[in-house]
């Protein structure tokens, strides 16, 4: 980066990266929103209110199968209580920020813009929260947009909604692979899937999804906690032993100032 650049100039090329990643999906996302019944308004709407890709692709699905509202709304909840551990986990970066700036950064935050900030956060002393907040408006200005244009995109054309349940089920299986880190994780992902079965036979409804989720969170919560209280260092324990995982590219602060 240059630092004679304009502060706006210098964050959109951090952020254009995530920016054009947003364009395919999010034109997918607005087609499928408009095929689940949305108009271009609430397309917008739904993309700046919600932003989450996660999330709109299951609206769509949930509401394509005429689900109740209330499994819509309790499933949403528990897919994005997540933002509250990522959140958290920036907090240290945002201290002496106004509660104005704090709601601001909240209802702006996505994973991707996550890890961006996070990253720049560890490795760049001179990163501050108005450039992170900066990061989080540009990717949601381009993934309003792009579900706009799909929205409109989906008005000229005859999508079959069958497809809108294979795009979810593609978008979530890709979500988990990403996710397994180690065996456990690896053993709840199936444990899930199988008490999801279970239980929606059991409901008859999508109701079941929401208790296989909690049932399958509880259970990787109490093993977690029985292998802690066992004394046993968590990489030693075969259920933590990995599975995959990224390759370290570069070290954040806190490990140059440990190296030191």
């Amino acid at each position: 980066m240059k630092r004679d650049e304009p502060n706006w100039l210098m964050v959109l090329k951090i952020a254009m990266p995530l920016c054009l990643s947003y364009i395919p999906i999010g034109l997918a996302c607005g087609i499928l929103l408009h095929a689940a019944g949305f108009n271009f308004f609430m397309t917008l709407l739904v993309s700046i209110v919600v932003f989450s890709g996660g999330a709109q692709f299951l609206i769509a699905s949930m509401l394509t199968i005429n689900a109740p509202i209330i499994s819509v709304v309790v499933t949403l909840f528990f897919l994005e209580l997540r933002y509250a551990l990522l959140g958290s986990s920036l907090s240290r970066y945002l201290k002496g920020q106004s509660q104005h700036f704090i709601w601001l950064f909240s209802v702006s935050l996505n994973d991707e813009n996550y890890a961006v900030n996070y990253l720049k956060f560890a490795t760049d002393k001179t990163w501050t929260p108005k450039q992170a907040l900066l990061v989080e408006h540009y990717s949601l200005i381009s993934w309003s947009v792009a579900n706009l244009i799909g929205s409109l995109i989906g008005s000229a054309l005859t999508i079959d909604l069958e497809i809108v349940d294979f795009a979810l089920t593609a978008l979530f299986l890709y979500m988990i692979v990403m996710q397994i880190r180690n065996r456990l994780t690896l053993l709840i992902s199936i444990l899930s899937g199988v008490l999801a079965v279970a239980f929606m036979v059991w409901t008859k409804s999508t109701l079941g999804l929401v208790l296989s989720t909690l049932a399958a969170s509880f259970i990787g919560f109490m093993i977690e906690a029985q292998v802690r209280k066992s004394k046993v260092k968590l990489s030693d324990h075969w259920l933590f032993r990995k599975v995959r995982g990224p390759a370290l590219t570069r070290k954040t602060i806190e490990d140059k100032n440990t190296d030191s």
